[in-house]
């Protein structure tokens, strides 16, 4: 539908019924009982409208590309891998690159180039792990790329040959391969259908390649969503605003954490050009590190932590002390959770993925999937928000469960401030809405993709279910 007019008819609003809703270019301009006129109209059949869901973290161009891979999630051992390989490798092309998903982190520690050319040497392999930060190469792969030449996270022997292990390598390795960006309108099409009407792209690796990308899919129609992009260092925004500078993503890994006074130094630059900074918290040690440098360097409250897959009890009152906002993904609960049971300490198993604690200590939280390493479905992560229960129904700190209403808003709030009040269905807010099939009661007793009618970005029709 390209009207500039849309009027939805018979919708729910905040729990009153029976409303009509004009919507003028981008804008909401009426709302009232028994609107007359319009050029387009869509039946809300008494659904609820509410504001569109936005995921603020999510990996485009990685999620993308998975529709091209084969995963790993669930392999138990090298023989179930060398399978699913072999039966990808006959839908691809004679040499084609085969790229690898999900690898269970207990196998591919023991993994490398010559381990992977026993399971799999018909053609160049790079497999990733579950985490995303490690590649792993067969031989043929290495013989492709410039090894010798590798960036510092390319582990070598003691003859400095790589034995085919890469640390967060994925822009190096993507301008060794020469791909071009993996088609997106898949990707546009499927966040459309959940209620999605913007992402906030958290990949450390976006540049001014992948940016134009990302902005090529958008004027293209693929990508309908509102989006922004995070980045390490500077981005120029294009002209026509098809997207906009997000934080600045500050990468930590346990293995090679930066100096305190070099991470202070980070967070300072960000903040003397304008820009929050979101780092990258998965363990404990990391989230003590970045509040050490939030100390000195002092915070804005635009400042984000991404995951926060632990937060010791203790480090809560600097969250909030500081006004950190945390990005979580509850999705991460129901995927991982057994194996977060079995592998972590039980007296430290409360400080996983929290949520309700932290929104009991006004820590502001908002959620996110961070696809294509988490579930992309929003739907899925506000029930696992609800029930902490892993795949095979064990409860993973059952005392950070949200009531259904509450794991909604963690996708409502703006690009400006996520873990804030959600957004609102009113007269001048900007048009970007998910018409759900029923109301809101109902949809929260259903939390389901399944219930989405209509989803309009910028007062334009992105998606309307059969």
């Amino acid at each position: 539908m390209t009207d500039q007019t849309l009027t939805l008819r018979n919708v729910e609003i905040d729990g009153l019924g029976g409303l009509d809703v004009r919507i003028n270019g981008a804008r909401i301009v009426e709302i009232a009982v028994g609107l007359r006129g319009g050029s387009g109209e869509i039946d809300g059949r008494g659904g609820a409208l509410i504001p569109g869901l936005i995921d603020h973290h999510v990996h485009l161009l990685a999620t993308a590309a998975r529709a091209d891979s084969v995963s790993l999630d669930g392999v138990s051992n090298r023989d179930q891998i060398g399978e699913r390989l072999r039966a990808h490798a006959v839908t691809r092309a004679a040499g084609a690159w085969i790229r690898a998903l999900d690898c269970p982190p207990h196998i591919a520690a023991s993994l490398d180039r010559l381990a992977l050319d026993a399971i799999f040497d018909d053609r160049p392999l790079r497999m990733q792990d579950q985490s995303g930060a490690l590649w792993i190469l067969n031989s043929r792969a290495l013989d492709k790329i410039q090894a010798p030449f590798g960036p510092p996270g390319l582990e070598r022997d003691y003859r400095g040959a790589p034995v085919g292990r890469l640390w967060r390598g994925d822009a190096w390795l993507r301008g060794e391969i020469g791909e071009t960006a993996p088609p997106m309108r898949p990707i546009g099409e499927r966040l459309a259908a959940m209620g999605v009407t913007g992402v906030m792209d958290a990949s450390v690796s976006n540049n001014a390649g992948s940016a134009e990308a990302l902005a090529t899919a958008i004027r293209a129609g693929d990508l309908p969503q509102r989006l922004r992009l995070m980045s390490a260092g500077p981005l120029a925004p294009p002209a026509d605003q098809t997207w906009r500078i997000g934080p600045v993503k500050v990468m930590l890994d346990d293995r090679d954490l930066p100096p305190l006074d070099a991470f202070i130094d980070q967070i300072v630059s960000a903040h003397a050009e304008r820009r929050p900074v979101a780092v990258h918290c998965v363990t404990a040690t990391q989230l003590a590190l970045t509040l050490a440098a939030f100390d000195v360097a002092g915070s804005s409250s635009d400042d984000r932590i991404e995951h926060g897959g632990v937060i010791p009890l203790e480090a809560i009152g600097d969250l909030k002390r500081f006004g950190l906002t945390v990005i979580t993904q509850p999705s991460f609960v129901h995927d991982r959770g057994g194996r977060y049971l079995a592998e972590v300490d039980p007296h430290e198993q409360g400080d996983i993925y929290r949520c309700a604690s932290l929104l009991r200590s006004g820590v502001r939280v908002a959620a996110s999937s961070d696809a294509p390493y988490g579930d992309l479905d929003p739907w899925a992560g506000m029930r696992a928000a609800v029930l902490r229960q892993s795949r095979r129904g064990l409860v993973v700190a059952s005392d950070e469960r949200v009531p259904a209403r509450r794991a909604l808003s963690l996708y409502l709030g703006g690009f400006s401030d996520p873990g804030g009040p959600p957004r609102r269905v009113a007269v001048g807010e900007p048009a970007d809405l998910c018409l759900l099939k029923t109301p809101l009661a109902e949809a929260l007793d259903t939390l389901s993709a399944d219930i989405v009618a209509a989803t309009i970005v910028g007062g334009r029709l992105a998606y309307q279910a059969p």
